[in-house]
């Protein structure tokens, strides 16, 4: 299960504005902005499509991947004053304990999940910092986004969360995608 990261060549199909029919960027915004927020990072960034929406609401946006690639696509396109990009993989953030205030990932928890990386979320994110994932949900039928068999249920994603130390606020499984939105330890 997991682990399948989006290929970079398709990278225009990550800016094609039906995404927001999956997440939203109210429902993505909304917990940074209630949790006060300053300085986050968008787990899996890609070309930043949702890190635009992140960046007009906090001091600070690590736009972190895995694929230098995508920074460069993320790069011609301009990136706001406030954005960073980081290439790094989830399980080794190169921020210190308790630098965040948040972090957020849209269509990309099945990329990075494991028990490293949400460990290494809980070390990073403040306590009584926020988390918001959006991701494609495994009770999906699977005609857009990853196999089926490469995703999680949103009970997964709490699972992980809460065995870290998280404190679920909210989760939920829609059509084709779940959201979860927690607490950091």
């Amino acid at each position: 299960m997991g682990f399948h990261t989006f290929d970079a060549e398709q990278a225009d199909r990550l800016e094609r504005p039906g995404r927001y029919r999956w997440v939203s960027a109210e429902e993505l915004v909304g917990p940074l902005v209630e949790a006060d927020a300053a300085v986050v990072a968008d787990l899996g960034s890609g070309t930043g499509f949702y890190t635009d929406d992140v960046a007009p609401h906090v001091e600070t946006v690590y736009g972190v991947d895995v694929q230098r690639e995508m920074h460069d696509r993320y790069r011609e396109k301009g990136t706001p004053e406030n954005v960073e990009l980081v290439a790094s993989d989830v399980e080794d953030l190169p921020f210190a304990d308790g630098e965040l205030d948040g972090a957020v990932s849209t269509m990309t928890y099945h990329e990075f999940a494991s028990d490293a990386a949400v460990a290494e979320l809980a070390r990073v994110v403040r306590s009584g910092g926020v988390v918001a994932t959006f991701d494609w949900s495994a009770d999906g039928d699977g005609e857009r986004g990853p196999p089926v068999d490469e995703r999680f249920a949103a009970a997964d994603a709490v699972a992980a969360l809460e065995a870290a130390g998280f404190e679920v606020a909210s989760a939920a499984t829609r059509t084709e995608t779940f959201g979860v939105v927690a607490r950091a330890p």
